[in-house]
């Protein structure tokens, strides 16, 4: 359901009407102490750490790092074995993650069979039956937003609903805060961390309140 969401700072002033995507990665955020910035580029390197949350059990995680987040330096997209999606973590800060290392080997370079294909991908409406490990079937309809760094086979794909023509697109909003007042009257605050450059009105957003990251298409109203 669309609701109005307001851009704290005077500078970009107003309000953007926000029709929701589903949420398309999984963020997850540790606590926030300062901590230096680590001086290595782990960007493109493959890295395993333990996952040790509260009293659960402990878990080993090993997957590639795609990015680093300009706005938010200390956070890191990741894909990690065995999981279709991208996660989010402030892999020097978070507590849960322990052990950290860097491995040796790095992501073996792929090449794509057909460039021009997977360009012209980009930005487009897609729709695809998903099988399940159970042999359940569905029809999955989302839109390609861009191709992933670093595996440059795979594609950011945003699910569930058709994409919308865009409305009044306003300057880029990366790097910006936003707020948007709940049903309970309470306020939720957030950063705009990323705009799709295929489709220049779809941006993700981090709320503080919430570990995962939001797509939203946000269209100037007023």
């Amino acid at each position: 359901m669309p609701f109005t969401l307001k851009l704290i700072e005077n500078s970009a002033s107003g309000e953007c009407k926000c029709s929701n995507f589903r949420a398309m990665l999984m963020l997850i955020v540790g606590p926030t102490k300062a901590v230096a910035q680590p001086r290595r580029n782990i960007v493109g390197c493959r890295i395993q750490h333990i996952w040790k949350e509260g009293s659960g059990a402990a878990s080993q995680w090993k997957g590639t790092v795609l990015d680093q987040v300009p706005v938010n330096p200390s956070l890191y997209l990741i894909k990690y074995d065995g999981f279709d999606c991208v996660y989010g973590l402030e892999l020097h800060k978070d507590e849960r993650v322990q052990g950290l290392e860097v491995l040796p080997d790095r992501l073996a370079s792929t090449r794509i069979s057909d460039a021009h294909l997977a360009d012209t991908m980009i930005g487009k409406a897609v729709e695809h039956m998903f099988e399940t490990e159970d042999g359940t079937k569905n029809e999955w309809r989302g839109m390609v937003l861009a191709r992933a760094p670093i595996m440059n086979t795979w594609f950011y794909i945003t699910y569930e609903k058709d994409p919308r023509e865009p409305g009044e697109v306003v300057d880029s909003l990366v790097g910006k805060q936003v707020e948007y007042a709940k049903e309970d009257g309470s306020k939720r605050t957030g950063m705009v961390i990323h705009q799709v450059e295929a489709k220049p009105s779809v941006y993700f957003i981090k709320f503080d309140d919430d570990f995962h990251i939001y797509v939203y298409d946000l269209v100037k109203t007023s």
